[in-house]
């Protein structure tokens, strides 16, 4: 399988593939593209048969376009499973391709071992029975158990609907176009204080709506630590008690544990953001980036479901060695959910650049595409194991005088039950050992009674 591999990816040119060596029609045709995640968190990997046309002048490109986008997929989430979603809706003889079936199939099986989870296979026609027969013939047993033939009732048991397109039953507004590429979904503008346009029109309104408990004066100063900025000369230094309250809710999370060492970002926690349930009350998380590079590094934080999400900050800048603590909270109440995933994008800006966000708008308008460092985070929701304590702690207090007698009875009657089984065992081992006795007597009886006949 190595040796095969090896020379697959030679022959294909694998390692150095890009937008520029697919043609421009394959890409803008919109048969082949990853979007959206399954309900088990892994990447749907899009064929639409419908657009695909047998014809031996143009199999190689879109060969070469399935092994792009899965080398790309490979690249950036390493090891991660993905769904392949099949849709033959609208197809036709002209699409039955073996070939080129079969060189997805030896894809998953060969190339790209253990990355497939499973094949969902969407609204077949009666006439490609024939077609998959042969086909599942090339899977193998274990491989023939990931096929999943669905219909528009059945295909919401793997995909959940807000990544279905509507001919499907789902409400996925998303519409394929070239260019750019699809970007794994990661969509922005992403904001501070959940689904709003802007940030800086109502960042102090939603800050008060969302965090009731926190003052103005906290909210203000937790923006400074989190944001470190220089203070001009006109301004007076902040007060030391001012500081240690800003400090208070970033003090007060658990620093994660785990680094992803970036060429210009240390990030952490290194692939998941793990979030608390409901039960315990703590639903935000941290990400902390510290700069280890000589010059200010600009980042931006995008996700695949921004109507979800508070992030503070969520585009900024970061001094030359210094970090700053990223705040993720679900808005208004939301769950946080497998599917979700954050962005980290990371550049380094030159000394003469500012670091308002106009500058950095522009910024990011300007930078080039190899020079901006991209990581990748994970959502992890935390069950918590602790018994909600109040609750147990008032119902103890509460309980009256007749529960307590009525508990004091059942624990009676179980007493006595006990009781009573461990009799009718021992009256079984005692009837077990006579019985037994009885049985070596007799035995005894009949050899004695043998010996003196044949004697």
């Amino acid at each position: 399988m190595l040796d095969e591999s090896f020379q697959w990816r030679k022959e294909m040119c694998v390692h150095d593939l890009t937008e520029s060596s697919i043609p421009r029609w394959l890409l803008e045709m919109g048969g082949i593209y990853l979007h959206g995640y399954d309900r088990e968190g892994n990447k749907l990997f899009w064929i639409r048969v419908k657009y695909h046309v047998k014809d031996q002048k143009t199999i190689l490109d879109k060969k070469k376009l399935i092994a792009f986008w899965l080398e790309r997929y490979a690249r950036r989430e390493n090891g991660k499973p993905v769904t392949v979603m099949f849709d033959l809706s609208d197809t036709g003889l002209n699409s039955i391709d073996m070939d080129f079936v079969r060189f997805i199939v030896n894809c998953f099986k060969v190339y790209y071992p253990r990355y497939l989870s499973k094949i969902v296979i969407f609204d077949m026609p009666w006439i490609m029975n024939a077609a998959f027969r042969i086909v599942k013939t090339w899977l193998g047993p274990e491989a023939v158990s990931l096929l999943k033939f669905t219909s528009k009732s059945e295909v919401q048991d793997y995909v959940g609907v807000e990544y279905l397109p509507p001919h499907m039953g789902g409400t996925d507004p998303f519409r394929y176009s070239y260019p750019p590429l699809v970007d794994d979904d990661f969509q922005t503008p992403l904001c501070e204080n959940g689904p709003v346009t802007s940030e800086d029109e109502t960042s102090s309104r939603d800050d008060t709506e969302s965090d009731g408990k926190d003052t103005p004066e906290t909210t203000v100063h937790e923006e400074q630590t989190t944001l470190p900025k220089k203070a001009k000369p006109s301004e007076p230094p902040p007060k030391a008690e001012e500081n240690e309250k800003g400090d208070a809710k970033v003090k007060s999370f658990k620093k994660p544990s785990s680094v992803f060492k970036g060429p210009l970002l240390h990030i952490s926690p290194a692939e998941e953001l793990h979030f608390g349930s409901m039960e315990s009350g703590e639903k935000k998380t941290l990400i902390v980036l510290t700069n280890v590079t000589k010059n200010i590094v600009a980042f931006k934080v995008r996700t695949t479901a921004p109507e979800k999400y508070r992030v503070k900050p969520s585009n900024s800048s970061c001094d030359p060695g210094a970090s700053v603590d990223i705040i993720v909270s679900p808005h208004g109440g939301l769950t946080v959910s497998a599917q979700d995933r954050f962005l980290i994008m990371a550049a380094e800006m030159e000394q003469s650049c500012g670091t308002g966000q106009t500058e950095l708008t522009q910024f990011w308008k300007q930078v080039p595409r190899n020079k901006v460092m991209e990581h990748r985070l994970r959502c992890h929701t935390v069950e918590s194991s602790k018994p909600n304590m109040p609750t147990l702690k008032d119902n103890a207090f509460n309980v009256s005088d007749k529960t307590g007698e009525d508990i004091y009875l059942q624990l009676s009657r179980l007493l006595e039950s006990n009781r009573k089984l461990e009799d009718r065992v021992q009256r079984c081992i005692w009837l077990q050992q006579l019985l037994l006795s009885v049985t070596v007597l007799l035995l005894a009886v009949v050899i004695s009674l043998f010996y003196s006949l044949l004697s």
